[in-house]
């Protein structure tokens, strides 16, 4: 097994420098020994066999069972090898033929009915939610943050500063790895699309942990609507309006969208599209167009691949995420097409994922005693592989994050999109006061969750 280790890993590196190992048999090295070196070490025969047999599924699963044992660098650093040669054409012929297989069925594993969604998403987030306090921001965003001014280039220095476009501190940032005040930029940057004003009825599809709802609420002085299917977030998002004295203002539901029929002004999702299914897409936005208002817009905040459409990685669908799918615009635009809703804008964010997820990692490793207290070392290195193949799909796989705003009417929001900076601006400095009052909310919230 080791002689075909050897074979594939110099078909697959190219570019850059890996060293592997197989039991008891000496190292080889790939590659042309540009960049840092990675080592690894494969712990037995069987090992190998199972990651040339179905290198997208076994790779995480062998780092999980501890088969593959990282000697210099981390996973991280092997997943960026990986992905930087494959997708140079160093492809081997095995993983092209398992992933055309899976892309031509594809649909028959997102087949996400009611049922079947509520399984989906209790899997990922009714987990403890202890979990996701320790490396989720206070508001827990668990959705890409929009790094306004980053003080340095992406991926130099975890810890770079934010400030905002007049130079001063932005409100809100306790955390010196600047994912608080970036997360707090998300919202303001949707709010402003979104252009809401007082009274109007809002509808948050995937409303998560109500970060956003809230957010609308106090600060645009909406009446909100969130719906979720996790019971876990269902009770925080509850327990947050109490504590701010929103209740009477955002109502959070336990809620599948497929099942709504009232009309809302302004609808909002983040983060949840991934989770529909290419099945689905019509469906969804033809569900949105039909509770849209006329004169309503809503902005749509999703994951999205740069390449044609294609399918979910095994080991992400079996361990992390089952019938989630990261769609390519191109499909997503089709469906609009037929909904009848019209695009208005779309913005293309593509390593702000990578940083936030970067920051995700760096949180999770500092907080290793507290996840081994809630779970064993097999699920932290499971729930670790998961943050670092999700920043290097970012940075070396072609994914990125996609706004698209969409409305029924051409004169729904303005003609250029000079009002989004001003409606920053006007947040921003409601935010001051607002969300000074938030903090203690938040920290207490965040005390009960750990």
């Amino acid at each position: 097994m080791e002689k075909l280790l050897r074979f594939a890993l110099k078909r697959l590196i190219r570019s850059g420098s890996l060293t592997a190992s197989v039991a008891t048999h000496p190292p080889f090295t790939v590659g042309d020994g540009s960049g840092p070196s990675i080592a690894m070490h494969f712990r037995n025969n069987r090992a190998v066999r199972r990651l040339l047999l179905n290198p997208d599924l076994a790779l995480g699963e062998l780092y999980m069972d501890a088969d593959i044992e990282m000697l210099k660098g981390d996973i991280g650093d092997l997943l960026a090898l990986a992905m930087r040669n494959y997708n140079y054409g160093n492809g081997l012929l095995p993983i092209k033929l398992t992933r055309l297989w899976r892309d031509a069925f594809r649909f028959f594993a997102q087949f996400n009915f009611a049922s079947r969604s509520r399984r989906n998403v209790a899997h990922h987030y009714d987990l403890d939610g202890r979990l996701y306090a320790l490396f989720l921001d206070p508001d827990r965003q668990y959705s890409c943050a929009y790094f306004e001014n980053i003080q340095a280039e992406p991926g130099d220095d975890p810890s770079f500063i934010l400030a905002s476009k007049d130079g001063e501190a932005l409100v809100n940032t306790p955390a010196s790895d600047g994912l608080d005040a970036a997360q707090l930029a998300k919202k303001r940057h949707i709010a402003a699309k979104l252009q809401v004003k007082p009274g109007q009825k809002v509808l948050d599809i995937g409303s998560g942990w109500g970060g956003m709802a809230l957010y609308l609420a106090q600060l645009c002085g909406a009446k909100v609507t969130g719906i979720t299917l996790s019971k876990e977030q269902l009770t925080v998002s509850q327990e947050r309006a109490a504590a701010l004295g929103l209740s009477n203002q955002v109502n959070f539901n336990l809620t599948d969208y497929r099942t709504l029929s009232d009309t809302f002004d302004r609808i909002v999702s983040v983060g949840m599209f991934e989770h529909v299914g290419a099945p689905w897409f019509q469906n969804f936005f033809d569900q949105s167009a039909k509770v849209l208002a006329d004169d309503g817009v809503m902005l749509l905040h999703s994951i999205g691949r740069m390449c044609p459409p294609g399918s979910t990685n095994p080991w992400i669908t079996k361990y992390i995420f089952p019938g989630g799918y990261i769609p390519a615009l191109s499909e997503v635009l089709k469906a609009i097409e037929r909904s009848g809703l019209i695009v208005t804008d779309i913005e293309i964010l593509r390593l702000h994922y990578a940083e936030t997820l970067k920051t995700w990692r760096a949180r999770f490793h500092a907080r290793r005693a507290e996840v081994l207290e809630m779970f064993d070392e097999r699920f932290f290195r499971m729930f670790d592989f998961y943050l670092a193949a999700s920043e290097m799909s970012f940075r070396h796989d072609g994914m990125m994050v996609f706004q698209i705003q969409l409305a029924k009417r051409q004169d729904a929001v303005p003609l250029t999109r000079d009002y989004i900076g001003r409606n920053e601006a006007a947040l921003s400095f409601r935010e001051k006061d607002a969300l000074s009052s938030n903090r203690g909310v938040n920290q207490s919230l965040q005390q009960a969750g750990e």
